[in-house]
């Protein structure tokens, strides 16, 4: 059988996604089970999961999902031996709570080398990743570049930079875009079209725009955030 703090955190738990789709930090839940400090959240959490009441959703730091819950007199619920040969009364699986995330949590986003905002040059892939509040990113697939160049200073995005970056193929007049030319080289603009043609706008005004034809530009993703590191 669960412990009573055991039963009273996954019991905040499930109340906290229900109430706000947002699984609560870990100072949230030390302070609502009036313990002195995070490393008795740590071993609480670390029980449920074993025991298969909670999973922690990959490459976030803080987020729970709560698989089932002890509920002793939940209507239509169901007694099963657990491994150890103790009866867990058990209830249908919780729902599931999309990307249910704390405020302070942290996603690890694939960095993909520098993107230019300037003259295009190529983005590479590698392996790195880049430690992103989840806050700053919406729904979607994500990534992130360092920005090389000042050609979008005036949409302030600066050299040094990263863009944080929705995965997509399509996009919008005036939205700013990773674009790949011609198959081998990424840059940072705005994105317009104009006739039979494309033009990739930079936001600085000593930058010429950018002209080509619609098969010689792939949108690879929209600009989601920024980040900015300060020495």
């Amino acid at each position: 059988m669960l412990t009573a703090k055991q039963h009273e955190l996954i019991r905040f738990i499930q109340q906290r996604l229900e109430e706000t789709g947002i699984s609560p930090s870990f100072e949230e839940m030390k302070e609502a089970l009036d313990l002195k400090s995070k490393s008795g959240v740590h071993r609480l959490i670390s029980a449920l999961e074993e025991r298969g009441f909670l999973r922690r959703l990959p490459n976030r730091a803080r987020a729970l999902e709560v698989i089932r819950q002890p509920e002793d007199a939940t209507p239509g619920s169901r007694a099963v031996p657990s491994s150890g040969g103790n009866v867990v009364p058990m209830v249908p699986p919780a729902p599931r709570v999309a990307q249910a995330v704390a405020a302070n949590d942290v996603v690890e986003l694939p960095l993909h080398g520098r993107i230019a905002a300037g003259a295009p040059i190529e983005a590479f892939e590698d392996h790195s990743t880049l430690p992103v509040p989840a806050a700053l990113l919406g729904p979607g697939e994500h990534y992130a570049l360092e920005v090389s160049g000042d050609s979008m200073i005036e949409a302030g995005i600066f050299d040094g930079d990263f863009a944080l970056v929705r995965r997509t193929n399509t996009a919008r007049d005036g939205e700013i875009v990773v674009a790949l030319v011609r198959g081998a080289e990424a840059t940072l603009k705005y994105l317009r079209r104009e006739g039979s043609q494309v033009r990739l706008d930079p936001a600085n005004a000593s930058y010429d725009p950018q002209f080509y034809r619609p098969d010689e530009v792939e949108v690879q993703g929209k600009l989601a955030g920024l980040l900015r590191r300060y020495h």
